[in-house]
């Protein structure tokens, strides 16, 4: 693995973790009326800690692209995950809450599920795979899986499920993104701008990250960081895992024992992600009660 993609990628993680933090923190107080609007980015724009927060997330952003530019999709989007330990670090510090045994249980399965899935898959790069078919259908189905999860949020009368629904479906967005950001960064590699944008792909980029930051700051307006962040943080990685594999042409060992290493290590990135979503460092946010009966479908 290249010491450069590891700065990368873990330096991108930094900028996000710490750039959620303050959006949940600004987008907490934001009216309910904004709830799934584009309005709502309109509100949040005119608060100093959210535009804080976006300026973190758009660094980690530009240094995921340059790393996933270096590396391949399937190496860097588990790195990627570890933005939840600068969340968690971040929070601790505006908390004063000790990590506990939660908290260390949540770093070690997190930090070793990422070990082993590197060291087990030991991700290679490859050739794009060309036929056009298997590049929409793998991008039809997370963006599909998405919109459902989207729609049922919306309609649950369950106010703990929607952050949650949110913040998967704006994972699998995220997780497209990052490999249209790829395939963005190969195309202008090979002929600059004219090249780049007679793609539809940094379109869709654009597309995918505005969506995303709709349902996500939609999630974090309705309830606490520890009820969003771990399904978002979970949910990237997983998605783009699958569109690198899918159609990016990433390699991974095939073997038996490299297959139960690799997913060994992806269910301890998820546990690990889950303990330390759920501690209580996280910033406990300020969803009221009333907010449950302005959700629920009419």
């Amino acid at each position: 693995m290249s010491v450069l993609v590891l700065v990368l990628a873990v330096s991108a993680a930094c900028c996000l973790g710490f750039g959620f933090v303050l959006q949940q923190n600004a987008a907490s107080h934001a009216p309910l009326s904004d709830f799934l609007s584009p309005r709502l980015l309109l509100d949040l724009i005119r608060v100093p800690r959210w535009l804080g927060g976006i300026g973190l997330m758009v660094c980690g952003m530009v240094l995921g692209a340059i790393a996933l530019g270096k590396g391949e999709l399937s190496l860097v989007e588990p790195l990627l995950a570890t933005n939840l330990l600068f969340a968690l670090a971040l929070s601790r510090h505006q908390t004063k809450q000790p990590l506990g045994r939660q908290g260390w249980a949540g770093l070690l399965l997190l930090a070793g599920g990422v070990t082993a899935f590197i060291v087990a898959g030991r991700p290679k790069g490859g050739d794009d795979i060309t036929d056009p078919l298997r590049h929409w259908l793998i991008i039809g189905i997370m963006v599909g899986l998405a919109l459902l999860l989207t729609a049922y949020a919306k309609r649950s009368s369950r106010l703990s499920a929607t952050p949650v629904l949110l913040s998967l479906a704006a994972g699998l967005l995220y997780g497209v993104q990052d490999a249209l950001t790829r395939v963005s960064g190969q195309r202008f590699g090979e002929g600059g701008w004219g090249e780049l944008l007679t793609g539809w792909q940094p379109y869709g980029v654009l597309v995918l990250g505005v969506t995303g930051l709709v349902l996500v700051q939609s999630a974090f307006e309705t309830a606490p960081l520890r009820m969003s962040l771990p399904a978002l943080t979970a949910a990237q990685p997983l998605a783009g895992i699958i569109c690198g594999v899918g159609f990016l042409g990433d390699r991974l060992r095939m073997d038996a024992g490299a297959l139960a290493w690799e997913a060994a290590g992806l269910a301890a990135v998820v546990a690990g992600i889950v303990l330390l979503g759920l501690h209580p460092a996280m910033p406990p946010g300020t969803a009221k009660t009333e907010r449950a009966v302005d959700l629920q479908p009419r």
